[in-house]
């Protein structure tokens, strides 16, 4: 037997199978099901890493991941290969620095949509146009920035445990967009009260200058002030002639819930938040329907009357 034809026998040995291991949620095709952590991947994928990518992504179906714990700039977990010991592994990816993300609050701050969506904990489709007039990244631009250490024997690096790790952070970013800003060094809350200071300010300054734009009418007549309008305040007087209301879709479904979080009552198992967001969207959809009728009836009177 030569030694070609004796290799051509040999068979990799499996990895032992774990019990209650961490399961990716897709069985086949791509591995997350947001746009940010569809974007980790793509990062991922451009470094040209290998074979081994797609072996880790087998390894995270598998569930071989036992452990993963994100951290300020890393993430360490338990990946089970093929002895009996769980391998250790490390990424680690450079914090951004304090003024960066003051500058990256800023950026993001000045839009009301990014506050709002994030505020709501949900990441923005172009949220990388702040980190880019800060200067910086959101995700790796290069390989050499993630530093990752696995204690398997194999010399590749990423090897298929650290790959493992690599999709099923993207799983995880699905669930909390929030992890990617963690994994550079901010957490949650940091981000959530940094936007809310910057927006009060900007709030301040905003409603400063309406006051004074709108003290004066667009005839130049000065507003009355409260005190001398108190016997006809409750009057709805010629202006509500011209009022309308026209009900569009928010731009962020349900956006004061999802900032409350959780409420400290329930009915049965369920959260109240859960019962009020399902009746918030019946409610909103009712109305969106009756102005959409309400707009075609008009519409219809108006062509009838000509």
């Amino acid at each position: 037997m030569t030694w070609g034809s004796y290799w051509g026998y040999y068979k990799p040995a499996k990895p032992k199978e774990v019990k209650d291991g961490i399961k990716a949620k897709s069985k086949r095709g791509a591995i997350g099901e947001t746009w940010w952590s569809k974007r980790w991947i793509d990062v991922l994928e451009s470094f040209d890493m290998g074979a081994r990518l797609t072996r880790g992504r087998t390894y995270a179906r598998k569930g071989q991941v036992v452990s993963i714990d994100v951290q300020k700039g890393e993430v360490t977990a338990k990946v089970q290969g093929t002895r009996a010991k769980p391998y250790a592994v490390r990424i680690q990816l450079n914090p951004i620095s304090e003024p960066d993300w003051d500058k990256v609050a800023d950026a993001m701050a000045s839009k009301a949509i990014f506050a709002a969506k994030l505020l709501s904990g949900e990441m923005p489709l172009d949220i990388e146009d702040a980190f880019s007039e800060a200067g910086i990244s959101l995700f790796p631009r290069a390989r050499k920035e993630l530093e990752t250490e696995c204690s398997c024997p194999d010399w590749a690096n990423p090897c298929k445990h650290i790959a493992a790790v690599y999709y099923l952070l993207a799983e995880r970013f699905d669930e909390d967009p929030f992890l990617i800003f963690k994994l550079r060094g901010r957490m949650k809350e940091e981000i959530i009260d940094a936007l809310r200071e910057k927006r009060a300010a900007t709030a301040t300054v905003e409603e400063s200058e309406a006051i004074t734009e709108h003290a004066v009418s667009t005839t130049g007549e000065k507003v009355k002030p409260v005190g001398e309008c108190l016997d006809s305040f409750w009057q709805a007087g010629d202006v509500l002639d011209s009022f309308s209301v026209n009900p569009a879709p928010p731009e962020v479904e349900n956006a004061i819930l999802k900032r409350l979080g959780d409420s400290p009552f329930y009915v049965g198992k369920v959260n109240l938040t859960s019962l009020l967001s399902k009746a918030y969207e019946v409610a909103s959809r009712a109305a969106l329907q009756k102005a959409e009728a309400e707009e075609g009836a008009e519409t219809k009177n108006a062509i009838e009357s000509k």
